[in-house]
C-alpha cells in the first residue's frame, strides 16, 4: 500500500461540520430529510456529541473555557432528571445514554443527574439477567448496545466498582465463542443473520475489553474470523468500504485490536488491513459531501472517522494527515 493523503476527505468532514453547527456546541445530526420526514433537523443528543467525537478525533476540540462550558451544558441539558438517562427516537436509550457520557467525557465533565433507572444493573445478578436477556442470535448487533452501553454508562459516571467490572468480563468470558473469537457461545452459527452482524455486535464488547484492559478469550479465532469475512463472506463485501457507518470501524477495530494480543497471522492481517485501507479511502474520495445522505449523517459520518482513526494507527506511515487521527475510544468506551 502506497502512503495515501487524507487531507481532502478531511476538509469534507470539516465542511460538513460547519454545515450541521447551529451554535456553540449545537449541532443537528441531518440537515435534510428523508423521504419519510422522520428527522429531526434541530440540535440533538447524537448531532452535538457526534460534533464532539469528530472534532477530538480530526484534532479540532474546542479549547476556550466558555466554549467548553457551553458544550457541556447543552450535553446535559438533554438529560432527564427523573430518570437519568438521555433518550431520543433512532436507539435504545442505554445506546443514547452512554454515548452521551462518552461525550461528555472528552470535556473532563460529568452527567448532570444519577442513571437512576440504570443503577438496578448495579446488582450483578440484574446484570446477568440483562445479557442473558439480549437476542444474541437474530439481533446481536443492535443488542449489544445494551450489552455494552451498560457498562459504559455504569463505569463512566462511577456507579460501580472493580468488582463489578470483574464480574461483567468473568461473564463474557466464559460467555466467549472458541469457535469465532465473537460472543455469545454458540449463537453465531445457530443465529439466522449473517456473520458481520455478530462481528458487528462483538465490537461493542470488545472496546469495553480494551477501554479496561483485559485480554480477549480467543484473539486468533478472531483475526480467522475477520480475514474469513473480508476474503470469504460476499454479504460482508458488499457492505464493506461502501458506504458511511459504523461497519467499517467495527471489522477494522476488530483485527487491528486482537492483532495487538498475539502474533498469529501478523503479515496476513496487515495486508488485509492495507487492503480494506485503500477501499475505504478509494470510496471516501469519490464521495460529494453536499449531496451524499450518509455525509448528512453526523452520527454515521463520525463511525467513518473512527475507522480512519484506526486505520492510522494500525499502518503507520501509510494514511498522512495534518494532525495525526485520535481515537476517542483510546480515551474512553463507547462509540
Amino acid at each position: 500500500m502506497r502512503q495515501r493523503d487524507i487531507g481532502g476527505i478531511i476538509d469534507n468532514i470539516k465542511y460538513v461540520l460547519k454545515t450541521h453547527n447551529q451554535g456553540i456546541g449545537q449541532y443537528a445530526r441531518w440537515i435534510w430529510q428523508d423521504e419519510e420526514k422522520r428527522r429531526s433537523l434541530l440540535p440533538s443528543e447524537y448531532g452535538c456529541a457526534d460534533a464532539a467525537n469528530i472534532l477530538y478525533t480530526i484534532g479540532e476540540f474546542p479549547k476556550d473555557a466558555e466554549e467548553r462550558s457551553a458544550w457541556v451544558q447543552t450535553l446535559q441539558n438533554f438529560q432527564n432528571p427523573k430518570t437519568g438517562l438521555f433518550q431520543e427516537p433512532t436507539h435504545h436509550f442505554i445506546h443514547t445514554t452512554a454515548h452521551c457520557a462518552a461525550a461528555l467525557e472528552l470535556f473532563d465533565a460529568d452527567c448532570k443527574y444519577p442513571m437512576h433507572d440504570l443503577l438496578q444493573y448495579t446488582d450483578i445478578q440484574a446484570l446477568y439477567g440483562l445479557l442473558d436477556g439480549l437476542d444474541w442470535k437474530h439481533d446481536p448487533w443492535s443488542q449489544s448496545h445494551r450489552g455494552a452501553g451498560i457498562y459504559a454508562a455504569l463505569v463512566l459516571t462511577n456507579a460501580v466498582d472493580g468488582k463489578w467490572q470483574d464480574s461483567y468480563f468473568a461473564w463474557l468470558r466464559r460467555e466467549a465463542d472458541p469457535e469465532t473469537g465473537l460472543w455469545r457461545l454458540g449463537c453465531v452459527k445457530e443465529g439466522s443473520v449473517p456473520v458481520w452482524h455478530h462481528m458487528a455486535g462483538s465490537f461493542h464488547y470488545l472496546f469495553n475489553h480494551e477501554y479496561a484492559k483485559q485480554p480477549l478469550p480467543f484473539p486468533e479465532k478472531m483475526i480467522d474470523t475477520m480475514l474469513w469475512l473480508l476474503y470469504v463472506d460476499e454479504t460482508f463485501r458488499e457492505v464493506a468500504a461502501q458506504r458511511i457507518s459504523f461497519i467499517d470501524v467495527d471489522w477494522i477495530y476488530c483485527l487491528s485490536r486482537a492483532m495487538r494480543q498475539t502474533g498469529y497471522r501478523r503479515d496476513d492481517g496487515k495486508q488485509a488491513l492495507e487492503t480494506y485501507a485503500d477501499r475505504l479511502i478509494d470510496f471516501l474520495e469519490t464521495v460529494d459531501p453536499q449531496t451524499h445522505d450518509g455525509f448528512n449523517d453526523l452520527h454515521g459520518l463520525f463511525g467513518t472517522v473512527c475507522a480512519l482513526a484506526e486505520l492510522q494507527q494500525a499502518l503507520p506511515g501509510k494514511i498522512k494527515t495534518e494532525r495525526p487521527l485520535k481515537l476517542v475510544l483510546d480515551r474512553r468506551p463507547f462509540i
